[in-house]
């Protein structure tokens, strides 16, 4: 399964070599949106080829069909079958896999974010959201693995030559996550675990990182001040894929002082 299609499927294939997964192996997508880094209509052969399921919001399915155009005109009745539209309640796009769709503040039509749930163990998935709703740091309860958007220094951003419009939109409290944004959030959602005496997550991958507002280290330097994270922090990179992350806590790991 995939969560977002944002590169085609021919880079995909570059980005899934040495990993195991083919391509041809993925059964299922799961879309946060439909922002041009999120889905690649490229995307829309391979999915009625293959016959892949597709869960999107349901606000979201007519945008999908219209965006295939005249090139699926006579595959859009097998396309509009593959699209399996949710509107809050939990979804199941492989079997044993139970994912609970998050609504999240993202632009004008919003994102998702997603709990999966396989065998026992959950990852939580967060990115592309201008603020944390309280509902993600009650559904982010007893992860074992935790991803989050980092997205921009502010002070990166601002000395950008991006227009201000554009700014304003990632910077407005419905655009992105920045880094002290995201460390707080990632923050408060270990101190609920610790409070409630859960297990930490084993892994903390941070998202979406800007390549033009935003610098490696910078996020480094910030998230590693709290020991929790520093001994868990994972920066997914956009031109290479993370290493394949098992379930599994380290009980013997840091604790933060309490915050």
């Amino acid at each position: 399964m995939l969560i977002d299609i944002g590169f085609g499927p021919r880079i995909t294939v570059q980005r899934l070599a040495g990993t195991g997964v083919a391509v041809e192996d993925v059964q299922a997508i799961c879309l946060t949106h439909l922002d041009g880094d999120h889905f690649n209509r490229n995307w829309l052969n391979t999915i009625v080829k293959q016959s892949i399921r597709v869960y999107c919001h349901e606000s979201l399915v007519e945008t999908i069909l219209a965006k295939a155009g005249d090139s699926l005109f006579s595959q859009a009745a097998k396309l509009r079958s593959l699209l399996q539209p949710f509107n809050g309640q939990p979804i199941a796009p492989l079997e044993g896999l139970h994912v609970q769709p998050i609504r999240l503040p993202h632009d004008t039509a919003g994102s998702h974010g997603f709990v999966l749930g396989h065998e026992g163990n959950q990852v939580g998935y967060a990115t592309d959201l201008g603020s944390v709703p309280a509902q993600l740091f009650e559904m982010f309860d007893g992860l074992d693995l935790l991803a989050m958007e980092s997205n921009y220094d502010p002070q990166m951003q601002m000395a950008s030559d991006r227009p201000w419009v554009l700014k304003q939109r990632v910077m407005g409290g419905s655009g992105h996550l920045s880094n002290q944004q995201s460390f707080a959030a990632v923050r408060h959602i270990l101190n609920r675990a610790e409070k409630n005496g859960a297990p930490l997550p084993s892994h903390i991958v941070l998202l979406h990182r800007s390549r033009h507002c935003n610098c490696p280290d910078l996020v480094r330097r910030m998230f590693t001040q709290d020991p929790r994270i520093a001994a868990r922090l994972i920066l997914a990179e956009q031109d290479k894929p993370t290493g394949w992350l098992r379930p599994g806590r380290n009980h013997t790991l840091p604790r933060a002082e309490s915050a």
